[in-house]
């Protein structure tokens, strides 16, 4: 469910402001201007949005430009000036033609809008970027964070008006580990995009409708595999489903090519999830049920709402991409997605985001990018931890290189690992502990450079002379470049 752009201008400027003048009184203490201020500017009274828009001005802050944003990217720009052309000949029969007779066409009350916004900026900041709207917002990403004090709450009443549950992610005196001016409307409303919630799954044998090349998801926990194809679960982007006994929450962020499983239960309770409808550096959120707190789905943690500080979070589990021939002859037992989702989309292989996915466009800006690979070369991507308990170490390894190097060895942060590739291009990582692996001996076998040889599994690489013998898998998944760096510009990229 997409709820257009149309949509929310009609809410805000022809409906009218009483619900966003009414519920933002009185919120700013200081010298910052009231909320009811930013509202009135996007009202069709010029004279009371001229008077907002001095009060703004007197008490100006480059910090304000977020929200001005925040409302910009929702009314209708400008169009592009019109060619010039001959004068039309005058028709004695139509008195429109007469050249003294300029032909007016009436602009859209957002566009007037617009021009103010746009005005506005202008003249605080003497920056004169015009109608381009992303190198305003890339100005505003590269200047320090001074928020308006009320601007989650702002966030909230504005995003609202799409959806009332919007608010629910942004009360007042909210706690937020992140810019809320790099939070943006992914174009959905909350669960927008239906989850799966323990989807029916069928006998590999009974899945008829997929063919040898589909791309799925594997995972497997307890002895337990189970198949997820892309061509389905980037319908939904999360599922929630049990696997090996194990409770799990699967989230997929269709923009940044990532799919990360997490366990659901975080010290002895149940977490239940969903998709906000919200981004950050074009990742998406999620959100639990419980608190509506926003999560950041590459980490796994709380990052805007009350449980920010509660030292919660999700555990990573690893998961492989490969084709489904390769999945169900090392897993013949495996279970897989039925089609039965009880939702009717295209599943099709590759219709889902098919022109996203074939270009290296980005649907979303972020606030940096890095041209050592293209925006959407895949990565395999790890947060390792950090031995003196500092921030986690971002890894990233190329797709590309790793399939050159099938058996690849590195460390990082004090932390040994070898990538084992397969011949469809899966990825699997494991701690090493002293021994060099040089050679891949086939789908399920690694030779190390004593001649030992390891047998490659889902959880350890097992000595195949001595079962005690055993490397642990590291938690690793695939994502974009672009969505990568975006989070973590300080990774360290293998490419």
């Amino acid at each position: 469910m997409r709820v257009t752009k149309a949509a929310l201008i009609a809410a805000i400027v022809v409906c009218g402001l009483a619900s966003f003048v009414g519920g933002a009184r009185g919120q700013a203490a200081g010298p910052h201007p009231d909320l009811q201020q930013f509202f009135l500017t996007t009202g069709a009274d010029d004279d009371v949005a001229e008077a907002a828009l001095e009060e703004i001005a007197a008490a100006w802050r480059d910090g304000y430009a977020g929200m001005v944003f925040d409302m910009l990217r929702f009314m209708r720009p400008p169009p592009p000036p019109a060619p010039v052309r001959a004068p039309r000949a005058f028709d004695p029969n139509d008195p429109f033609s007469r050249p003294d007779i300029p032909q007016i066409e009436r602009e859209q009350p957002s566009t007037r809008v617009y021009r103010r916004l746009i005005r506005l900026l202008e003249e605080q900041t003497g920056e004169r970027f015009g109608n381009d709207v992303g190198r305003w917002q890339q100005w505003i990403w590269q200047q320090p964070y001074d928020p308006h004090p009320d601007y989650a709450r702002f966030k909230g009443l504005w995003y609202g008006q799409i959806d009332p549950r919007f608010r629910e992610f942004f009360p007042p005196n909210v706690t937020s580990l992140i810019r809320l001016d790099e939070v943006d409307w992914g174009g959905v409303p909350p669960n927008g995009i239906p989850l799966l919630e323990y989807p029916e799954h069928l006998a590999a044998a009974d899945a008829e409708y997929l063919d040898d090349d589909n791309i799925v998801f594997g995972i497997a926990v307890n002895g337990d595999a189970r198949a997820y194809p892309k061509r389905i679960l980037a319908w939904h982007e999360m599922a929630l489903d049990r696997v090996g006994g194990l409770e799990l929450t699967i989230v997929y962020c269709t923009l940044c090519g990532t799919v990360i499983p997490y366990e659901s239960l975080v010290d002895g309770q149940h977490i239940r999830f969903g998709t906000s409808g919200l981004l950050y550096r074009s990742n998406k959120l999620m959100f639990d049920q419980g608190t509506k707190s926003l999560w950041n789905t590459f980490e796994g943690v709380p990052v805007i709402g009350s449980l920010v500080g509660s030292g919660l979070q999700l555990t990573r589990r690893s998961m492989v991409t490969t084709t489904w021939a390769e999945w169900r002859a090392r897993h013949p037992e495996t279970t897989v997605l039925s089609l039965e989702t009880g939702q009717q989309r295209d599943y099709s292989e590759g219709a889902a985001y098919r022109d996203y996915f074939s270009t290296d466009r980005l649907m979303f800006q972020v606030q940096a990018r890095d041209d050592r690979l293209d925006n959407k070369d895949e990565v395999v991507v790890m947060l390792l931890d950090d031995p003196a308990g500092g921030a986690r170490h971002p890894v990233a390894l190329s797709v590309d290189f790793l399939e050159d190097h099938p058996v690849f060895q590195a460390e990082v942060a004090g932390h040994p690992f070898v990538v084992v590739t397969s011949p469809e291009g899966a990825n699997r990582v494991y701690r090493t502990s002293g021994q060099r692996f040089e050679r891949r001996l086939d789908n399920v076998r690694v030779a190390d450079a004593d001649g030992r040889v390891w047998r490659v599994t889902e959880d350890e690489l097992v000595a195949v002379d001595d079962a005690g013998a055993r490397l642990a898998r590291l938690p690793a998944n695939r994502a974009f470049w672009f969505g990568w760096y975006a989070q973590f510009p300080q990774t360290e990229l293998f490419h």
